[in-house]
């Protein structure tokens, strides 16, 4: 392999690499910038997540409820404790499916792409 083919696989490689951890694209995910409204400032019956959880990606400090950067959630438990609760976090009933999928969605995607 030449010098110029070996460079140049390389930086291929490098660029997947960067791409596995790349940030999530809020443009082309509106259900992400839905989820982060909601984790930011709630909805008129919810208060925000940001109240009581730290995300470092919402820049929220949250010391009630646990750190999500840290327990790295996947959608279907988020959803199950949005839905029921749990210990101190009550249900958040009046929550509609699409908005618990949103914020769901939006918690699990920007703590699982971290390296």
């Amino acid at each position: 392999m030449s010098r110029m083919n070996m460079r140049s696989a390389g930086l291929a490689a490098a660029a997947l690499a960067s791409m596995a951890f790349a940030a999530p694209s809020f443009a082309a995910d509106p259900a992400l910038a839905e989820g982060r409204q909601i984790f930011n400032n709630g909805v008129a019956a919810a208060p925000a997540c940001a109240l009581c959880h730290t995300l470092k990606d919402a820049g929220s400090t949250g010391q009630i409820g646990p750190n999500l950067d840290e327990l790295k959630p996947d959608a279907s438990r988020l959803a199950r404790v949005i839905r029921s609760g749990m210990g101190p976090m009550p249900a958040f009933t009046a929550l509609t499916e699409a908005q618990v999928a949103a914020l769901s969605h939006y918690v699990s995607t920007v703590t699982q792409s971290k390296p």
